[in-house]
Formats: C-alpha cells, sequence, structure tokens
C-alpha cells in the first residue's frame, strides 16, 4: 500500500527521497561497445540472435516490410497515429529558430547560423515495449529541424521482424532508414557506424538501464538527448479532486516500471486517504498489476501539505517529469511552478494526453533533472554557427583595446595578432 507521509512531522529526506537502481551494467555495456567497434556487424548479428533469439540475414528494414507492416495495421489506429503526428508536427513547428544577423555598426557584421545536425539517430524500445508515440515524438522534431537523414534502431521479435505499428509510425514520421537492432549495441552502432548501420552525430530516444548507459558511454563521440530515468509523475491536487481520477492518473506512470514514482501532493488528508484506498480497488484491474504493485509500494507516495502553494513548493523541489494540476483555475498557479518537464493542466487533462497525442513532447527529463534541463523538441537537432565580418577600418578603431585585454591574460600572441595589420598601415 501506498504511504502517506504530512510533511512537516517526517524527515524531509523521506520526502525528497528517490528510488535509486541498484543494477550496475557499466561493465557489461562497455564490452558491449568495444565489441561493436571491433566487429561491426558481425557483433549485431551476433547480439540480435544471443538478446533477441533473431537469426537474421540482413539489419536493415526492407520497404517491402514497412509496406506489409502499414496494410496489417487497423485503419482506424492509422488514422489515430496521422492525428497524433500531425498535433505533434503543430506544436513543434512552433519551436523553429531562425539564423540572426547583426549590422548596425559601420563596417561590422556579426551573425548566427542555425544548422541541423546530418544525421539522428532514434533508439525506439521493441518487443511487448512497442512505443508507436515514441517514434513519432523523436523523428517529427528531426524532421522539422532540417536534418537530412534520421536513421531508427529498434529490436526485432525472434521471427526477425519489426512490431507493425512501430514500422507504421515510422512510415508517417518520415523516418529514412530502420534497422532491427536494440540494446547496448545498438546505441553503439549508431555511435560508430557499422557495415550496415551509418554513424550519427545524435542519438534519442528512451530505452532500458542497458540503452541508458551506453547513451553515457557514447557521450562526446554523439550527443544524446538525455539519460533517462524511471518515468514520473507528480499530481498536485486540491481537496476537490475526484480520488478515482487521481488514482487512475498515478498508475498510469506506476505501470510503466517497478521503479517507476507516482506521487500525489495535496493539501487534504482526507483525499490522500481516498486515493490509498483507491489504488487498491485499482491496481488488481490493471494488466500490469504485479509491476505497478511494487512501484506503488516501494517507490511512490503520498505528501500532505498545510497548503496547495506548500504543495507546489514540494514539486518544484522533487522537479518531476510529468507534473498534473488537479486543481481549479489552474493557470493561476503556472508561474509559481518553475521545475518540471511537462505541465498538464486542470481536472480534465491527464498525463496519457501527452504520452500519445496533445502535441508537447513526451521525452522528458527525469530523476530532478527538469531543474537545468528541458523536454526533447527542435532544438536537439540544430547546432548554431556563429561569425564575425570586420572591414580594416573598423578593426583598426579596436584593435588596441583587443590587444590590451590579450596582454591582461599574458596572451601576448593574441595581442600581436590584432595590431599588427593597423601596423602595417
Amino acid at each position: 500500500m501506498i504511504k502517506i507521509l504530512k510533511y512537516g512531522e517526517v524527515e524531509t529526506k523521506d520526502i525528497f527521497a528517490r528510488a535509486v537502481p541498484e543494477v550496475d551494467v557499466a561493465g557489461v555495456v562497455s564490452d558491449i561497445i568495444a565489441n561493436v567497434r571491433k566487429n561491426g556487424d558481425k557483433a549485431l548479428y551476433e547480439y540480435c540472435k544471443k538478446f533477441d533469439g533473431a537469426d537474421l540475414s540482413t539489419l536493415a528494414v526492407s520497404e517491402e516490410e514497412i509496406n506489409e507492416a502499414f496494410e496489417a495495421v487497423e485503419p482506424e489506429f492509422v488514422e489515430i497515429i496521422k492525428k497524433a503526428a500531425a498535433n505533434i508536427r503543430k506544436f513543434h513547428e512552433k519551436q523553429v529558430r531562425n539564423s540572426f544577423i547583426i549590422n548596425d555598426e559601420n563596417g561590422i557584421v556579426v551573425g548566427q547560423k542555425v544548422i541541423p545536425v546530418d544525421r539522428a539517430g532514434l533508439y525506439v524500445p521493441g518487443g511487448t515495449a512497442a512505443y508507436p508515440s515514441t517514434v513519432l515524438m523523436d523523428a517529427i522534431p528531426a524532421k522539422i529541424a532540417g536534418v537530412r537523414e534520421v536513421v531508427m534502431v529498434t529490436p526485432p521479435s525472434k521471427d526477425g521482424k519489426v512490431n507493425p505499428v512501430i514500422l507504421a509510425a515510422a512510415k508517417i514520421a518520415g523516418i529514412d532508414k530502420i534497422f532491427k537492432v536494440g540494446g547496448a549495441q545498438a546505441v553503439a552502432a549508431l555511435a560508430y557506424g557499422t557495415e550496415s548501420i551509418p554513424k550519427v552525430d545524435k542519438i534519442v530516444g528512451p530505452g532500458n538501464a542497458y540503452v541508458a548507459e551506453a547513451k553515457k558511454q557514447v557521450y562526446g563521440i554523439v550527443s544524446i538527448d538525455m539519460i533517462a530515468g524511471p518515468s514520473e509523475i507528480l499530481i498536485v491536487a486540491d481537496g476537490k479532486t475526484n480520488a478515482r481520477h487521481a488514482a487512475a492518473d498515478l498508475l498510469s506512470q506506476a505501470e510503466h516500471d517497478k521503479m517507476a514514482s507516482a506521487v500525489l501532493v495535496t493539501d487534504s488528508m482526507e483525499l490522500a486517504k481516498a486515493v490509498q484506498a483507491e489504488l487498491e480497488v485499482q491496481i488488481p484491474q490493471l494488466l500490469r498489476a504485479d509491476i505497478a504493485r511494487v512501484s506503488i509500494d516501494n517507490c511512490s507516495k503520498i505528501i500532505v501539505a498545510d497548503t496547495l502553494m506548500a504543495a507546489i513548493d514540494i514539486a518544484n523541489e522533487i522537479a518531476p517529469e510529468h507534473l498534473e494540476l488537479l486543481v481549479d483555475n489552474p493557470f493561476d498557479y503556472l508561474d509559481a511552478i518553475r521545475h518540471a518537464g511537462s505541465i498538464f493542466m486542470g481536472r480534465n487533462c491527464p498525463e496519457a494526453l501527452g504520452d500519445y497525442f496533445a502535441g508537447p513532447n513526451h521525452t522528458l527529463p527525469t530523476s530532478g533533472t527538469a531543474k537545468f534541463s528541458s523536454p526533447l523538441s527542435v532544438d536537439d537537432f540544430v547546432k548554431k554557427t556563429q561569425y564575425t565580418y570586420y572591414t580594416r577600418e573598423a578593426l583598426s578603431k579596436v584593435a588596441n583595446d583587443v590587444a590590451f585585454f590579450a596582454t591582461k591574460e599574458g596572451l601576448t600572441a593574441h595581442a600581436k595578432s590584432a595590431v599588427i595589420r593597423t601596423e602595417e598601415e
């Protein structure tokens, strides 16, 4: 049963404690990366057989396979995927940054170019955890950014095929290449390249502990979006909240993972007890009840605060991946929330809307990193290059200033490079 904690009556560390995965996979992942770097496709085929039970003849997904999968998915679901893709595209198109130029002084031009990365790699979980929503959320911002080639990796099933809904979403999102490989070995292939899989500039997408560790280890060779931890939801709710709704929303994340965190912060002890009881009613009804049970009992909590604003202060300190505001007039509290990956406003906005359909991205900072990082966006797939132009006359006006500055740092060659041109005059 989920525990109820009264803020101010228990130790602060218990209020803000997070469950930390105990598994250490760094050594295993390091060995996998080294093997893929050395042996390329050969290593990937071996890992597919070992971990996925698939004996593949090729890693690439053919156009024929994509079309067959598209036809195999229910037309109704295809239409829903298209609607979701349209919403995601509409939201992310607003994120596009423009290059700029400043030339308001004679003889001086400075500016910044916004340039997409050449190639992006998307990791998409497969098998029983097939998430076509992740395909849309990761691929569409990359395409809007103007990435030349978007490459997707996803593990195959034992028959060597990729889940049809994953391929249908990939077709709708416009992904350029798809490969049947998962796990740390897929991340290694994207980072270093193999005979079949091209090296990319950035890797994005969620995965298990091995995938997260692999992304961590290849960072610097390539860019990554973030190191994702277990799923999180925090609900700030007042005493008028429907306990059934709050419990259902907590379980929407608890069913993800035994390490997932579901937290309710409220100013009502009555609501806290009602949600605690309602969770016991709803958990047995879930398909993934065994997972949700462990998450709720071991990694989740209900915190009772004195006021709603105190509840928001607690939420800011936790900095959750998903934050729901189950209150009247939620926009009155929006400015007070400083740290959250994505905020769901009001009593009719369950977090699941964000996972699938509303448009804002569902690849979000976890484990408190929302204090300093952001959801996946178009920005993740571009880089900025700046440029400077001075005429001889413009340089002559500031050369001595530049030289003085450089000399103060003990860098006389810097100073010389600034004044040498004026000396030549």
